[in-house]
């Protein structure tokens, strides 16, 4: 009978799917930037991004407001032997007046018990982190604010929705004056949950309350938050479930008892799913359906006393009592006498069948949301099994006999591939208020040492003035033939005295060696109306052996490939114009006679004896098979500024910065004393990998610059180049996470041997943790200031660094080429400067620091391979007008 009364109370499985899916729908609203103003389940950011590592420590004062007790705790978390937590508390009344009173009564209160519990634990003098637990729903845009939204549960205090309780709080404690108090933290009770279970358990990723009130929260990818900027790692998000169905959602499910306890709540319409399910409402719930029993004389013999018809009178605890399995009949008779209503066994039976009814419907509909949830994390790990741990905390699922168990059966019911770990916290949440401060207060603590030891990388705006003045002294001693010698920067004259014109037209060869891989291109150049570019190329490896042998052996190697080539084009039988991008630094005496090789970089060490001439060395080698006209030898600087300049005629100035890095430039005549003639001009190699050599740069290096180039091929040289370029990049950051590690901020302390083999971290890890996911992995700022460091001094700015810019980085080599490049000319002078890598803060930086240079930036499309066959082909042309 009575099941068929409350049939509507008795929800099926099928149901709670739907609620399950309604819930998860309600989630990615509430996560949405275009959905959450209008979204019932708010989905608060709580800016907590990390769960307790076990290496937190210190002295921390917890706040805990969100019932008719508030609660202080002091929490010591201390390392000896193994991680320990102390914790001593206090427990305050939050008297009825002024929990209904104006805002500032209530955190006069707080504050003043607040300053009660220091004296007790004689720490006035001191200024602790505090946690401060707020159980109601707020809006954060930081860890150290909340906003409250609406007050819940009984509170009502006049002038705090709307306002920062933290700035609120702060506000109580100054006028006191007798102590201070450093607020880190404010959180919800679910999150406090969570971090105190997750102190114990690292996969708690999830904290539920289901006690007065019902609120959950749990682990969130960023890139699903809308309403907080980034994409990488997690956030703990606060659901505020308890208004799941405030706009008209669950009215299927909603009986005519849950519409009569919210027409006599004091928030009318609000909280709607936590009225159904939560302690503050199931006693009364149970005595709303056992008055209308009574009435229609289905139980008490239609008897119904004043207690009985009394709001209040028929606890939560009472259906806790009730439902106990042996005494709950002798419960269940002893409070219904006490409501007067002088009970038969029967009516007994039946109050504790409609007690078991109602606390069901509660745990079933939280299993329901809570296996929202539990998708919701399984998607995001792209799982097929789901193994995480859910934090619980409050007094229904404490004390309620049955409870628990009704939860975790319908849980494991509704999400059968989800392996889930009940954890009860045993502190409340308090603890994880104080937890959450441990952590923020570990973070704080180890970005500062973080930041004191990378301050080194920030380089101020007159540094990097320092900087600039010295590249263009060493670029003035590489010119001048008295000190070319001894210049570190070389400054090599390359031959090549003009960029394309546009009317180059013929086929071309062009050879592409610089890296692990050799290109050989065949490149068709038409002139006329309709300029065309047509290549065809082919990529042949480089043995680690030839590149680490002779020097004959190498150039056998590439005659080999060119010879294949020539056979897959069909055109073995021509004699082409053919141009050798050589990116090594090389002396040359015209455009296709280099006289010596001034060193080998990269992987490259080879016997520097047997290599003067390449184009020699081609020419003696290929003799007796095909025929080739050497025109050009130039660096892959060189080519990447013809590859642009041929696009656009006003590029003067050719960047790369890759595995390597080097630029070219323009320069006139008059300037280059290691060539006869002062007319016009002729592109430079700068070789400024090597700036730095001569200890010009000893302030500005680190001791983690210092250990790579110590432990490198060519210890001593190429400093700048092992500061910036894309070979050491990989290897300054191991060296940094191995330094931070030892010291405790990363990684638990724990250095791995994977870690410590040299080369390991490759700079392609760097481009894709500062653009997928660098806080998630490490948590720490280092490897973004590396990467911002280096690619501001060599123009590579990563897309990640458009997003967290360092100020004081800025770029001096390449506004040092500018200066040079504009003091022959006009003072606005107007330069294209192409290269391979780059970013586009590199523009404002270049604007910054070189205010008389306009500057364009193009980026080579087709590689320095098409640019040493402009080369040939500008070498044929002038050769040609020669003759």
């Amino acid at each position: 009978q009575i099941d068929k009364y409350l049939y509507a109370m008795r929800l099926s499985d099928e149901t709670l799917i739907d609620i399950m899916a309604r819930f998860r729908r309600e989630m990615k609203n509430g996560l949405s930037r275009d959905f959450n103003p209008t979204a019932a389940v708010k989905m608060l950011p709580t800016f907590v991004r990390s769960i307790p590592d076990g290496s937190e420590k210190g002295d921390f004062i917890a706040l805990d407001l969100g019932g008719s007790y508030f609660r202080i705790l002091r929490v010591k978390v201390s390392h000896e032997k193994k991680q320990t937590v102390q914790m001593e508390s206090e427990i305050y009344n939050t008297p009825e007046d002024i929990m209904h009173g104006s805002g500032t009564r209530l955190f006069d209160h707080v504050a003043e018990c607040l300053g009660d519990f220091m004296e007790k634990q004689q720490i006035k003098d001191k200024k602790l982190p505090v946690g401060f637990t707020f159980s109601f729903p707020c809006r954060q845009s930081k860890l150290d604010e909340g906003i409250l939204i609406t007050w819940t549960k009984r509170f009502k205090a006049s002038g705090v929705e709307g306002a920062d309780v933290v700035r609120l709080l702060n506000r109580a404690i100054k006028k006191r004056g007798d102590y201070d108090a450093d607020i880190m933290a404010v959180v919800n009770d679910t999150v406090g949950t969570m971090m105190t279970c997750g102190f114990d358990d690292q996969r708690c990723e999830v904290g539920l309350i289901i006690g007065t009130g019902t609120n959950a929260c749990y682990m969130e990818e960023m890139r699903h938050i809308d309403l907080v900027e980034g994409d990488e790692g997690r956030m703990c998000i606060n659901t505020e479930w308890g208004a799941f169905g405030d706009d008209g959602s669950l009215e299927d499910i909603r009986t005519e008892f849950d519409r009569e306890i919210d027409r006599g709540s004091l928030n009318p319409g609000k909280q709607l799913f936590e009225k159904m399910v939560s302690g503050l409402y199931m006693g009364e719930l149970v005595r709303l359906i056992l008055v209308k029993m009574a009435k229609e004389g289905l139980l008490f013999e239609g008897r119904i006393t004043p207690e009985l018809l009394t709001k209040g009178k028929f606890e939560t605890k009472h259906v806790s009592a009730i439902e106990k399995s042996k005494e709950g009949l002798n419960k269940a008779k002893e409070i219904l006498t006490r409501l007067g209503v002088e009970p038969s066994h029967e009516d007994c039976i039946a109050v504790q069948h409609v007690c078991t009814i109602v606390s069901f419907r509660s745990a079933n509909l939280v299993a329901s949301t809570l296996g929202a949830i539990l998708n919701q994390l399984r998607d995001n790990k792209g799982v097929g099994r789901l193994r995480t741990t859910v934090g619980v905390d409050g007094s229904l699922y404490k004390m309620h006999p049955q409870y628990a168990r009704r939860l975790h059966k319908t849980t494991r019911r509704l999400v059968p591939d989800s392996e889930v770990r009940f954890l009860l916290s045993e502190s409340g949440s308090g603890k994880g208020a104080a937890m959450v401060t441990a952590v923020a207060y570990r973070l704080s603590e180890q970005h500062r040492l973080i930041d004191e030891t990378l301050a080194e990388f920030k380089l101020t705006h007159e540094q990097l003035l320092q900087v600039k003045k010295r590249m263009r002294a060493e670029m003035e001693a590489g010119l001048k033939k008295k000190t070319h010698e001894t210049a570190k920067v070389k400054m090599l004259p390359t031959f090549v005295r003009s960029t394309p014109d546009g009317s180059e037209n013929g086929d071309f060869l062009a050879l592409d060696l610089g890296g692990t891989n050799f290109r050989v291109l065949l490149v068709k150049i038409r002139s006329g109306k309709r300029r065309t570019v047509e290549m065809h190329n082919k990529i042949y490896a480089i043995p680690i052996e030839v590149m680490q042998g002779t020097g004959e052996e190498l150039f056998d190697h590439i005659v080999t490939c060119i010879s294949d080539f020539l056979d897959y084009m069909g055109i073995k039988g021509a004699r082409l114009p053919l141009g050798f991008t050589f990116s090594f630094p090389c002396k040359q005496t015209s455009l296709d006679a280099v006289s010596s090789l001034v060193s080998f970089e990269s992987a490259f060490v080879l016997m520097l004896g047997l290599i003067s001439l390449p184009s020699y060395h081609l020419c003696d080698t290929y003799r007796e098979e095909f025929d080739l006209d050497v025109v050009a030898v130039v660096n892959d600087t060189v080519g990447t500024m013809m590859t642009c300049a041929y696009e656009d005629p006003n590029c003067e100035i050719g960047l790369i910065v890759g595995t390597g890095s080097n630029a070219c430039y323009m320069e006139e005549m008059r300037n280059i004393e290691m060539v006869d003639g002062e007319q016009g001009r002729m592109c430079v190699n700068t070789e400024w990998g090597a700036f730095g050599d001569n200890g010009c740069l000893d302030d500005i290096r680190t001791i983690y610059d210092k250990a790579v180039d110590d432990y490198s091929l060519n210890a001593g040289k190429q400093r700048y180049e092992k500061m910036i370029s894309g070979m050491y990049l990989g290897e300054i950051v191991r060296n940094i996470l191995i330094d931070f590690t030892k010291r405790g901020f990363l990684f638990r302390g724990q250095i791995s041997e994977t870690l410590k083999t040299r080369h390991i971290f490759e700079t392609k890890f760097l481009s894709q943790i500062e653009r997928d996911s660098w806080r998630a992995l490490l948590g720490s700022p280092e490897i973004i200031l590396v990467s911002v460091r280096a690619f501001f001094k060599s123009t590579l700015v990563s897309s990640m660094f458009v997003l967290s810019p360092v100020k004081g980085g800025a770029l001096q080599r390449p506004v040092a080429v500018l200066h040079s490049a504009g003091a022959a000319g006009p003072p606005s002078p107007t330069a294209i400067v192409s290269f391979r890598s780059f970013s586009r803060i590199m523009h404002q930086t270049v604007k910054d620091l070189a205010p008389n240079c306009d500057v364009t930036f193009l980026l080579s499309e087709d590689g320095s391979g098409k640019g040493a066959a402009l080369i040939t082909a500008v070498g044929c042309r002038l050769r040609d007008a020669e003759q």
